[in-house]
C-alpha cells in the first residue's frame, strides 16, 4: 500500500512500511540535548516592520520571541508580564498603568517609557494597517508618566484589553534593531534563525548562562515537509497546522501522543459574500445554512474538532447567551429536507441556483470542498469551488482564531456583508459608554446578526501541532498560541 500526499510543488509517496517506521521513530521519547528545532508551516519568518499588514504564522512566532509588547502570552494563554512587569486597572476599566521592568534593547540600551508611547501610538492609530487596530479605537491616549511608568486611557472601558495588548501585533519592534522580546538572533544562520536567550541585566555574574537546549531553531516551511522533518526526529515541534494540512499529516501516520489539537476560540464557517440573486433572500440563506452536516464534516477530521451552530462560542461579554438560528430547532436528519423545500420553490421560478465556495487550497481544502459540495447538491444547489481571493464568489471561508474573548471581534469579523441595520447594531456595542449597555448592545447585534444569516458557522478552528515529549511545557489553549519560550520547563 502506497500514501501519496498532494503537496506543492509536488507529490510526496510514503509506502505503508515507511509511514509506519517513521511512527515508531515519533512515537519515542528524544534526548532532551541540543536547541529546541521548530518548524513553522508557511513562509520563512520574518520580523514584523511598521508597515506589515498582515503576520503570517511564522513571522508572528519570531516576532514574539525578539520583540514582546507590554504584556505577553503564556504557555497556556494567559496574560504574563512583558516589558511590563506589573500594572494596575483603575477607573472601571478606563485607564491601565504599566510600570517597565529593567529591560533592554538589543543594542543594549535600557527600555524607557519614552521609547514605547511612539511605538504604541503607531501601532493603534487609526490608520495603521495592523489587525487588532480595529478593536482598540476606545484607546484615548498613551502618555508617559515617567520614566518607567505608562498610562493607557480610555473613552469606553474595556476590562479585556490586556489580551490584544498581548499579541505579537502590538510586540514593540524598532526601526533599527529588532526589539526587548526573551531571545536575540544569532547572525549568520542560514538553515532556519537560530534564536538564543536575551541577556537578563538583572543575572547575577557568577550565575551559568543559557544551556544550548534553551536555543531554539525556527525555520518556515511546506507542511510536508515540516511533517516529515518531525517524524524523522530531526525537529522538535511543528506549529501553525490547520485543516488545509490536515491530510497529509493523516498519510504521515506520526505517533498519536505526539499530536495535539487545540481548543481554539474563534471562526470557522462561510460568510456570504454576495446577497444578489439566490443569497438576496434570507430564507434561503438560512436554507444553505442548515443544509451542511456539521458533524460528518468535523467528525471525517477528528473527534476533538467540534461543530459549531452560533456565531457566538459561548456568552463572553453579551447580555444573553449566543442567538440561535431558526433551523436549529429542527432535527438534524430532517434538515436537508427542509432546506430542498426552499430551494425547489426558487428552482420552479428561476431555475437551478449555482453559488460559488471560496476555499483554501490544499488537501484540506478539497476535503472540506467535498463535504459541502455534496450538501449542497443534496439541497438541490449547483455548487462551484474558488480561490479565497476570488472576487466573484458567494461564500467565503473565514477561518481565524480569536485574538480576545470579545463577542464584538466576532461579530465583526462574521459581518463581512450583512444587513446595514446589522452593521449599525454592532457599532452601537462598540460605542457603549458603560459595560452593561455594552453587553446588552452586543447581545442585539448577535441576534440581529443570525437573523440576517450573514455568516453560516461551521466547526470552531482547528488548530495543530506536532509536538515531542521533551516539550513538557507546551500545552493547549483558546488562543493556540505557543511562544517560543514556554517550550520546555527551564526556559524563562
Amino acid at each position: 500500500m502506497t500514501f501519496s500526499v498532494a503537496t506543492r510543488p509536488g507529490i510526496i509517496r510514503l509506502t505503508a512500511a515507511a509511514a509506519l517506521a517513521l511512527a515508531a521513530t515519533a512515537c519515542g521519547r528524544r534526548a532532551d540535548v541540543g536547541a529546541v528545532v521548530v518548524s513553522v508551516i508557511g513562509t520563512e519568518p520574518t520580523l514584523a516592520g511598521r508597515d506589515r499588514a498582515a503576520l503570517s504564522a511564522g513571522d508572528r512566532l519570531l516576532t514574539d520571541s525578539l520583540a514582546e509588547g507590554l504584556v505577553r502570552f503564556d504557555a497556556v494563554g494567559q496574560i504574563e508580564a512583558g516589558v511590563a512587569e506589573r500594572w494596575i486597572v483603575i477607573d472601571d476599566g478606563r485607564s491601565y498603568i504599566f510600570r517597565l521592568r529593567n529591560a533592554q534593547w538589543t543594542d543594549g540600551t535600557p527600555v524607557r517609557a519614552a521609547d514605547v508611547v511612539p511605538l504604541l501610538r503607531r501601532q493603534i492609530a487609526r490608520n495603521s494597517r495592523n489587525r487588532v487596530a480595529p478593536y482598540l479605537t476606545a484607546v484615548a491616549s498613551v502618555v508617559e508618566m515617567t520614566p518607567e511608568v505608562i498610562e493607557i486611557e480610555l473613552a469606553r472601558p474595556r476590562p479585556d484589553l490586556l489580551k490584544l495588548f498581548a499579541q505579537p501585533e502590538l510586540a514593540l519592534v524598532r526601526a533599527r534593531d529588532s526589539g526587548a522580546g526573551p531571545f536575540r538572533r544569532r547572525p549568520g544562520t542560514r538553515d532556519g534563525a537560530l534564536l538564543t536567550p536575551a541577556p537578563d541585566p538583572n543575572r547575577d555574574p557568577d550565575e551559568e548562562g543559557p544551556t544550548p537546549e534553551q536555543n531554539v531553531r525556527l525555520r518556515g516551511e511546506r507542511a510536508a515537509l515540516a511533517i516529515l522533518r518531525f517524524v524523522e526526529r530531526h525537529s522538535d515541534l511543528v506549529s501553525g497546522g490547520t485543516l488545509s494540512d490536515w491530510p497529509i499529516l493523516q498519510a504521515a501516520n506520526p505517533a498519536p501522543a505526539n499530536v495535539r489539537i487545540d481548543p481554539a476560540a474563534g471562526l470557522f464557517g462561510l460568510a456570504i459574500v454576495n446577497r444578489t440573486g439566490f443569497l438576496a433572500d434570507a430564507a434561503n440563506r438560512a436554507a444553505v445554512a442548515q443544509a451542511f452536516d456539521r458533524a460528518d464534516l468535523t467528525g471525517s477530521v477528528s473527534p476533538e474538532w467540534l461543530p459549531r451552530e452560533t456565531i457566538l462560542p459561548d456568552q463572553l461579554d453579551a447580555a444573553a447567551p449566543p442567538t440561535l438560528p431558526a433551523w436549529a430547532a429542527v432535527p438534524p436528519d430532517q434538515r436537508q429536507a427542509a432546506a430542498r423545500r426552499q430551494v425547489a420553490a426558487w428552482r420552479a421560478a428561476n431555475g437551478v441556483p449555482v453559488l460559488r465556495l471560496a476555499l483554501p487550497g490544499g488537501p484540506g481544502g478539497t476535503l472540506l470542498w467535498a463535504r459541502l459540495a455534496r450538501d449542497l447538491f443534496a439541497i438541490g444547489i449547483r455548487p462551484e469551488r474558488a480561490t479565497l481571493d476570488d472576487t466573484s464568489a458567494d461564500l467565503r471561508l473565514i477561518d481565524d482564531v480569536a485574538p480576545y474573548d470579545n463577542a464584538r471581534w466576532y461579530l465583526a469579523e462574521a459581518c463581512v456583508a450583512c444587513a446595514p441595520e446589522v452593521a449599525t447594531a454592532i457599532e452601537a456595542a462598540r460605542l457603549a459608554d458603560t459595560l452593561p449597555e455594552r453587553a446588552a448592545a452586543t447581545a442585539l447585534a448577535d441576534r440581529l446578526l443570525t437573523e440576517d444569516v450573514a455568516f453560516v458557522p461551521l466547526a470552531r478552528p482547528l488548530r495543530w501541532s506536532l509536538v515531542a515529549l521533551r516539550l513538557r511545557q507546551w500545552q493547549p489553549n483558546p488562543r493556540a498560541w505557543h511562544p517560543l519560550n514556554r517550550l520546555r520547563t527551564d526556559t524563562n
